[in-house]
């Protein structure tokens, strides 16, 4: 009787362990996402490349040095798509054509200005149709720029580099306008010493970003004090 039981506890002991076995067999492997490189082209840009018309092209974002972008030319045989690198000047290197001002262009004026140099020596005007898309932007800061005048905090900024920095955003970065400040009056001069005036009352208070301006390295932004009269 003693081996009997035995027999059953041994027998049952073997089915346990077999069917555990078939459960873990058939059961899913979990799967561990690969991480996404950094050199792979965006979202974005795979969906921009994918296009045959430059009406799509970003016009917002302003390139800088160490920024990735992909470059085709739909006219092109292969019509394949090159990853290109602004360089530390500022210039892209463009096949057919050579080195090309590029830092504080979007990708729309500068798919322009190529489209005009290659039709002036290798296609027929009006038939070059270049596409350009931002793949990878740079981490590192685009430089700076400086605020003063009637501003809760004045002094220098650094340019973010993912995003098409404004007059407003460096007015509100700065703290906001002082009590005084002029709105209306902004005061924007560039490195070469062209000066433009910013009205920002509308933009800021009305939502009117199509009236902001963009700006560059080594700008200087000064907000002067109202005129009042007593």
């Amino acid at each position: 009787m003693r081996i009997s039981v035995s027999a059953v506890v041994a027998a049952a002991c073997i089915l346990f362990v077999n069917f555990a076995f078939a459960q873990d067999a058939g059961s899913p492997v979990p799967i561990t996402p690969r991480p996404v490189s950094p050199d792979l082209p965006s979202t974005a840009a795979a969906a921009v490349m994918r296009t045959n018309s430059m009406a799509v092209l970003d016009d917002k974002k302003k390139l800088g040095s160490n920024d990735f972008v992909s470059f085709r030319v739909v006219e092109d045989r292969d019509n394949e798509s090159q990853r290109l690198r602004v360089n530390d000047n500022g210039e892209l290197e463009v096949p057919y054509v050579g080195l090309v001002p590029a830092r504080g262009k979007s990708c729309k004026e500068l798919a322009y200005t190529i489209k005009s140099m290659l039709e002036k020596e290798y296609y027929w005007p009006g038939h070059a149709t270049v596409i350009l898309a931002v793949d990878r932007v740079s981490e590192k800061s685009r430089g700076r720029v400086y605020v003063y005048g009637q501003v809760k905090s004045q002094g220098p900024q650094e340019i973010p580099p993912d995003e098409n920095y404004t007059v407003s955003k460096a007015i509100i970065r700065a703290g906001g306008f002082g009590d005084f400040g002029d709105k209306r009056r902004v005061k924007l001069t560039h490195k070469n010493g062209e000066t433009v005036s910013v009205d920002l009352k509308d933009v800021i208070e009305r939502g009117r970003t199509d009236q902001d301006v963009t700006i560059e390295p080594d700008d200087q932004i000064f907000v002067p004090a109202k005129n009042i009269n007593w």
